[in-house]
């Protein structure tokens, strides 16, 4: 009998589909431009791309695609949201519908051989990327779209979004390279782009590989430190996979989440509304889910 722990081959339940070459031929241009990049650096590149990776990865993903639009952890206005969604697509990820498919898929089949999208239990190298070679991509028929999203699909401007996700990175890029030069385009884009993609594929592969388990969740979710680091805060996906709906998932004050933190500055600011938290309850001894001073059904006892 095969070990689940085993993250090195793919197991008979696994379809292999077919070479998806547009994104395999943008990743390996993506790579061999990430490589040229140390060859323009320059102070002004390197800040560049450190703040664009927090707007596509911190605004645009963590905050935006996953704690929002995704999970539905808190609300702000329609404005505010479309923002966040906007700067999420500068990763290059895919569409926001397409993301939250993949994402909701994820966490209704977590690592069951075939069903979830991206689980080390297909391989390691599956889960990291892949799925993105071989796997769904992030293209999902209609018929599954409709059923993950009826939300979203209902939404015209996230349709829109979904179909030409890669014309604000065009637009991004055209000006960096305009106003810029060379050195803001490879850092800014290439370099910044690669090292978000491997940073959201880590909490796809290693996440559920090496790590600590907090909760019981019947799968293979971990906390991670330093996927967390790269990520602002997504590392910590035991946490998440107890309570998906939650806008923090750093649940002690050790555990840095620089996506809560900007969820909870937006609170601040009175735009962030509605917002699900995870509180121990030192009565009942167990983590519980709250929205505001309502407490949700669901508990868990840490291990």
């Amino acid at each position: 009998m095969k070990n689940t722990n085993e993250h090195d081959a793919l197991p008979a339940g696994r379809k292999l589909g077919k070479v998806n070459w547009g994104t395999a031929a943008f990743l390996v241009i993506a790579h061999l431009a990430t490589l040229a990049a140390p060859f323009f650096w320059s102070w002004r590149a390197l800040i560049t791309a450190v703040f664009l990776y927090w707007v596509g990865g911190s605004l645009g993903i963590g905050m935006g695609f996953h704690r929002l639009i995704t999970h539905r952890g808190y609300r702000v206005p329609k404005i505010i949201e479309y923002f966040l969604i906007t700067c999420g697509t500068l990763s290059l990820e895919g569409g926001p519908i397409q993301w939250t498919v993949t994402h909701r898929i994820h966490h209704a089949h977590t690592d069951r051989v075939g069903e979830d999208p991206h689980t080390p239990r297909d391989g390691g190298w599956w889960a990291h990327v892949g799925w993105i070679i071989r796997g769904t991509a992030q293209d999902h028929d209609s018929a599954t779209i409709e059923h993950y999203a009826p939300d979203l699909v209902k939404n015209r401007y996230y349709r829109l979004l979904n179909r030409f996700y890669y014309v604000p990175q065009i637009v991004l890029s055209v000006l960096l390279l305009v106003f810029g030069g060379w050195d803001l385009l490879l850092w800014g884009v290439f370099l910044r782009v690669t090292l978000a993609l491997h940073a959201t594929w880590l909490v796809n592969s290693a996440t559920h590989m090496w790590g600590r388990q907090r909760f019981q969740t019947g799968e293979d979710s971990r906390n991670s430190w330093w996927v967390a680091l790269l990520t602002f805060g997504e590392g910590w996906h035991n946490n998440h996979h107890a309570f998906p709906t939650s806008a923090r998932h750093g649940l002690r004050w050790y555990e840095v989440d620089v996506n809560w933190l900007g969820i909870r500055v937006l609170q601040l600011l009175g735009i962030a509304r509605g917002i699900k938290l995870v509180r121990f309850n030192r009565a009942a001894s167990a983590w519980q889910l709250v929205r505001g001073r309502v407490k949700a059904r669901r508990a868990w006892s840490p291990m």
